[in-house]
This record gives C-alpha cells, sequence and structure tokens, in this order.
C-alpha cells in the first residue's frame, strides 16, 4: 500500500526543508521562522526557530502540525493518544483496528529512572506533565527538575514545547519510572554535555534506566570525542534521528553509544482503524565519521565500514501535548525517542549499557521468527524502505515489550 497524501505531504515537506533550512542557516533567529504548506492536503507543517540548523547549535527536531496557536478546548483533531499507540505497538491489549477514539488502554509499566535533556528553563513543567496526565489517566508522575551546573537556565520558548512533548510522553510510555527533566543553558554544545552527565548520574543513582535527547546537530569530525559522554553504566541512551530525511546527517543521533531513533507514519482508513505503518521521514544515514560498531557486524554488507542509523524508530506524526493551558500537534522524531526510551524502560530488561541494548535489538535479526514478532519492519514510505535493516527505520518499530 502506498503512502496516504498525508503522508507524502509530510516526507515532502521534510524533503523541501531539508534544504531551505541550511540556505536560510545564515539568517538571523527573529527572522529564521519557517512555515511550509502541504500543496497535497492542506496541512501545514511549521518549523520553530529552535528546530532550524545553525552551524554549531544543537537544534529540536519537532514541528507544529496545522497550527502553532494553542487549543484550549482539547487535544487536536487527528492526533493519536497514549492508548492508541500503545494499542498499535501491542503494548496492551487494545480494541481491533486500534482506532484513536476507543484505544484507552494504557501502559503501565516502568523503573528505575528516565532522564530528559533540554534546553532552557520551563517553568510549568510539573503543573503542564500533571494536566496531560490527568486528561489521559495516566497516574501522576515522580518527577523532578534538575539544572545543570546548578543554576536555572533563562527560558528559551521553543524549547518549552520540546521539554512537554518529550516528559510528556516518556512518562506515558513508562509511568512508573521516576521522572527528570534537566535543564542545560544553551552554549556552543546545548543542551552542555554538563547536561548530558548529570543527566545519566541521576538515572544511576536511582538504580539505573534511560536517558531520551531529542536534539542535534550536523555531524563533525571532533563528534568521536563526544562519544564518551554516553558510556555511564546502567544507562542506555536514546537520541533522534532528526528530521531532514534520509542522507543528512546528525549527532549524537550518529554516535554508536545511542540508540538512533528514527520517525514513521501511521496510516488509517475512514474510520479511524490503523491499516499500516510507513516510513514518515525521520533522518537515516551512514556517518561519515563514526566507525562501524560491532554490534552492526551482521549488515556490514549494507553500511560497508561505517555506523548506520536509525537503529529503530517509532511513530513521528501526529502526538498532543500540554502547555500552558493549551493543546498543540507535534511531529518529529523529538516525539519518536521519548516514546521508544520509555517503552524500552518499561519493557524492564535492564540492559547494562547502550551497546548491551542495541546487541540485543540487532541480535533480533539473526532470528527470522524473533524479529518479525518483536519489530514491525518498515518496507514502505521510501524506496530505501527494505525488508530488514534500513535507512529508514532500522530494524524497525517495537510490536510487544519483547527484543527491547
Amino acid at each position: 500500500m502506498k503512502p496516504t497524501p498525508a503522508v507524502q505531504a509530510v516526507a515532502k515537506c521534510l524533503s523541501v526543508i531539508g534544504i531551505a533550512l541550511f540556505l536560510g542557516a545564515a539568517s538571523s533567529p527573529a527572522s529564521a521562522q519557517t512555515r511550509i504548506e502541504s500543496v497535497l492536503d492542506g496541512r501545514r507543517i511549521i518549523y520553530p526557530e529552535s528546530s532550524i540548523p545553525q552551524p554549531g547549535r544543537h537544534h529540536t527536531n519537532y514541528f507544529f502540525v496545522d497550527s502553532d496557536i494553542p487549543d484550549p478546548s482539547g487535544p487536536p483533531p487527528g492526533v493519536e493518544t497514549p492508548g492508541s499507540l500503545a494499542c498499535v505497538y501491542q503494548l496492551v491489549i487494545g480494541p481491533a483496528g486500534c482506532p484513536v477514539a476507543t484505544s484507552t488502554a494504557l501502559p503501565t509499566g516502568g523503573w528505575g529512572a528516565i532522564a530528559i535533556v533540554d534546553a532552557g528553563d520551563y517553568p510549568t513543567a510539573a503543573a503542564d506533565l500533571a494536566a496531560f496526565s490527568s486528561y489521559y489517566g495516566i497516574p501522576a508522575a515522580d518527577f523532578t527538575v534538575e539544572y545543570a551546573g546548578g543554576k536555572k537556565p533563562p527560558v528559551y520558548g521553543d524549547w518549552e514545547v520540546e521539554e512537554a512533548l518529550d516528559i510528556e510522553w516518556a512518562h506515558a510510555m513508562a509511568p512508573q519510572a521516576k521522572l527528570f527533566l534537566v535543564e542545560s543553558v544553551q552554549v556552543n554544545t546545548d543542551p552542555t554535555w554538563a547536561a548530558v552527565k548529570l543527566a545519566a548520574s541521576l538515572v544511576a543513582k536511582a538504580g539505573g534506566g534511560v536517558v531520551s535527547m531529542s536534539w542535534g546537530d550536523p555531524e563533525v569530525k571532533q563528534e568521536k570525542n563526544w562519544d564518551k559522554y554516553f558510556t555511564t553504566p546502567g544507562v542506555v541512551y536514546f537520541a533522534a534521528s532528526g528530521d531532514s530525511g534520509i542522507g543528512v546527517s546528525i549527532y549524537p543521533g550518529a554516535s554508536p553509544n545511542v540508540v538512533s531513533v528514527g520517525g514513521t507514519h501511521f496510516n488509517r482508513d475512514g474510520n479511524g482503524n490503523f491499516v499500516n505503518e510507513v516510513y514518515g521521514g525521520g533522518g537515516g544515514n551512514l556517518s561519515p565519521y563514526e566507525p562501524i560498531p560491532s554490534y552492526q557486524s551482521g549488515i556490514a554488507g549494507i553500511v560497508g565500514t561505517q555506523r548506520g542509523y536509525p537503529d529503530v524508530a517509532s511513530d513521528f506524526c501526529c502526538a498532543p501535548i500540554y502547555l500552558k493551558g493549551g493543546w498543540y500537534s507535534i511531529g518529529g522524531t523529538s516525539w519518536a525517542s521519548p516514546t521508544f526510551a520509555g517503552i524500552v524502560n518499561a519493557a524492564g530488561n535492564k540492559q547494562p549499557s547502550t551497546v548491551d541494548e542495541l546487541t540485543w535489538i540487532y541480535g533480533e535479526l539473526a532470528s527470522p521468527t524473533e524479529y518479525s514478532a518483536d519489530f514491525n519492519d518498515i518496507t514502505q514510505g521510501n524506496s530505501h524502505c527494505k525488508a530488514g535493516w534500513d535507512l529508514c527505520a532500522g530494524v524497525g518499530s517495537p510490536r510487544t515489550y519483547v527484543g527491547k
């Protein structure tokens, strides 16, 4: 089945913006807001300034869908819910077809801690998370905000959307895990590596768990010097693979010490029933700087001598978030990363490192029966999508908690 016009529109927008963003990188922040309208179904994909790549600055990986004006009445129409996503991925027992309106069973797992790393203060984080959780019937979070360097950073408006998306969906997938939001100032590497180190330390002290990073920057030669920041024992790191399509490099998604999460899309029929899952437009590439890690030896015939990513994928359009009294429809691998991180946390396999987690995941490819039972192989939506691992979605999206 071919992608729906909506999916084609998103992919086309992302392909165009992948070029436009770099051409516009020299613009001042005030003039960098980018708006692109779909020519196929009229849906607007709106990138905030923080999601526009600029040299030497990490960027978020989210976009608004249709509007960047909050709706105080409730989640925008057409968005997925914690229940509908959990139903499609067979994390819960839901109704046939997993329609959004009636898929109300929610994930219940979680252990240790999940730490989210972002830039800027988010003053209403606790209240917004509580409102989101209450609306969907998710248990209240054990939630703490921490400041890298011990000092509260300034508020960066666009990053508040990122932070809401990250904490609300990580908690939705693993409601029993302790949740940390680690806030950092913006500097040449923003959020700072000190924030990443703090996040990992908090998770390790809580007994282990995961760290999710939804931001990134184009790959550079010196990135291999930064891979060491993703090696704290007992912690598995996740990062967004980016939203600029296949062939655009992004770090830390390219690091061999993180689980790189790509983006897919759910096709639904006129009755709202899930039909299939296709490539959505997430990033994917062969790293020009990172060599192939040992866990990818089984796909050396595809990646050659380089690190290939993403490793896995999750739905990246469209998610509801609650922020300061209103609801938004959000897309991007900024949604996929905390979602997959939460699923892995709730799976409870407690891998001692990211490399162990990825060795576990890639080991599924060696057994076709186990692989098909544990992952959804994404073979449609782009010419790069093939059976098994590919640049579209890595090994695929989650099917149950097994193998994660």
